[in-house]
């Protein structure tokens, strides 16, 4: 799969396979969402416009970028005499979240809470019925299948800018995005195409369907210029930080003495404890007449209504924390997670019907559509 270096490696260091998830995977849209980068996965949930960072003593949250959601009704459906909500029928895919009852003797590291692990339902039920439930299946997330993860330490906050300065200032680093490509992995590339650089999300005047109708090629862009050349993070810097590749998460994540979590440990933490929610808010992503994430609001990718106050990303620390003291869990930008994905992950972890211990993804990445 490193043959496919081009240039969305500069984003993401993995070629876009457009995925996101409810609480786990799918395909183009939203919900708790992941999106698999040339194989690896960056989880987090339904998004808004331009690229970001997160991370676990244990962990770092690392994140990615940002993009939309559209709104979709609410559908009914009646059996025996008895009408259910879309909601429900979700719901009922879900069995009970088991918390684990240990909790550490010592005191949390700082900027960071407690994750209890346990034993919970990992995947998600066609969503499509849902407000908010997107145009895809998301059958890749599928079977549902019970996950166990152990305990561990998370950061509150997606990583800022703030965090990635002092790491940029203390060792130098130069990310994935701030490197000029190598001709002998690009052979036939333009030069102009070889400089450093990255995508910048940028509305199209007319509707699109294509993500490279929305994405742009910007030389310059990184986590310091985020929307190219003279552009700045000035006044900015508890906002999340992006134009983060997966190679850069994980040198972040080194320096600080943590590590990217797993997709099962991302997702259990996002849960919150709660069992059968498209939602780290719950059932749904508004809440008398308050939107609970940074998302897009309208028709993606030309018309975005800022009803939450923001047209591209938000600071960091805005909206409200889940039940674990987790912010940003929904919306705003995409997480890096450790594993890589394939598309039959779920479908493989199910076939033993046994309950799957501390999962840490395949060893290889694969999809079909690359």
């Amino acid at each position: 799969m490193k043959t496919w270096r081009h240039r969305y490696a500069r984003v993401f260091d993995e070629h876009v396979a457009s995925s996101l998830h409810y609480l786990s995977k799918g395909k183009f849209w939203f919900g708790f969402s992941s999106l698999w980068l040339r194989g690896r996965i960056a989880s987090a949930s339904i998004l808004s416009g331009s690229g970001a960072v997160f991370f676990i003593a244990g962990m770092k949250r690392i994140g990615v970028l940002v993009f939309a959601a559209t709104v979709f009704s609410a559908k009914f459906v009646s059996l025996a005499g008895d009408t259910l909500s879309a909601i429900d029928i979700f719901r009922a895919e879900f069995e009970p979240t088991i918390e684990n009852e240990h909790f550490p003797s010592t005191d949390a590291p700082e900027g960071m809470v407690w994750i209890p692990g346990g034993e919970f339902s990992m995947g998600i039920a066609d969503p499509r019925a849902l407000p908010f439930g997107g145009r895809e299946s998301m059958a890749d997330a599928r079977p549902i299948h019970r996950v166990r993860v152990d305990g561990f330490w998370m950061d509150k906050f997606p990583v800022t800018n703030a965090d990635f300065e002092k790491f940029i200032a203390e060792t130098g680093y130069k990310t994935v995005a701030e490197r000029p490509l190598d001709p002998d992995e690009f052979p036939g590339v333009p030069p102009e195409m070889l400089k450093p650089g990255s995508l910048v999300f940028a509305s199209p005047e007319k509707s699109a369907e294509h993500y490279s109708q929305w994405w742009r090629w910007v030389p310059g862009a990184s986590w310091e210029e985020p929307e190219g050349p003279g552009s700045t993070i000035e006044g900015k810097k508890n906002f999340p930080v992006v134009h983060i590749a997966w190679e850069d998460a994980n040198a972040f994540a080194k320096w600080a003495g943590k590590r990217l979590p797993t997709e099962a440990e991302w997702e259990f933490a996002a849960r919150g404890g709660m069992a059968g929610e498209p939602f780290a808010s719950g059932a749904t992503i508004v809440s008398d007449g308050k939107w609970q994430a940074n998302i897009w609001q309208g028709k993606f990718p030309t018309e975005n209504r800022e009803e939450d106050g923001f047209a591209r990303l938000a600071p960091a620390d805005l909206f409200e924390k889940n039940r674990y003291g987790l912010y940003g869990m929904s919306g705003n930008i995409w997480e890096w997670c450790s594993d890589w994905y394939r598309f039959d992950t779920y479908k493989q972890r199910a076939k033993s019907g046994t309950v799957v211990e501390n999962p840490v993804g395949p060893s290889a990445g694969f999809d079909p559509a690359e």
